[in-house]
């Protein structure tokens, strides 16, 4: 297994990304927060971790909901999978958005979502007067069928 270093600071209260088991590809992360946050179903909501990441150059972190959550309760992350670049220094806030039937209360130390560390390749975009041909050409969503 190849582990990267990746430092962390992490706010008072707030806990360190940790792997429940020995084969998980995702570390759950916590909320930190200083009383419970009611999401109403069909609402969404910025939740602070209170974690802040020195990520090393060619490597991202990718924000994922947590499948149990999603499963029994219908929260999960927005904007999945989220994009923390290893330039950013921020702490690293989770948007849950309620797709569930009723309000969910976020408590303090809750784990709201992983985080995958991942290698990043760049592409080199080259200006092109026009494509190749493909068996799809510019067929979009559904165009292959059932």
């Amino acid at each position: 297994m190849n582990k990267i270093e990746i430092k962390c600071v992490a706010q008072n209260g707030a806990k360190i990304p940790e792997y429940k088991t020995s084969g998980a590809a995702g570390a759950d992360v916590c909320a930190l927060l200083s009383e419970p946050l009611v999401i109403k179903k069909g609402s969404r909501a910025m939740i602070g971790t209170g974690l802040f990441f020195a990520i090393p150059a060619g490597y991202e972190i990718q924000v994922r909901p947590r499948s149990g959550l999603a499963a029994k309760n219908g929260v999960t992350v927005l904007n999945t999978p989220g994009t923390i670049d290893s330039d950013y220094r921020g702490e690293l806030k989770v948007i849950l958005i309620n797709l569930g039937d009723e309000d969910f209360t976020v408590n303090n130390g809750e784990r709201i979502a992983q985080i995958v560390v991942a290698p990043v390749t760049l592409g080199n975009f080259v200006p092109v007067s026009e494509l190749d041909e493909t068996e799809r050409g510019s067929g979009g969503f559904g165009s292959t069928g059932k």
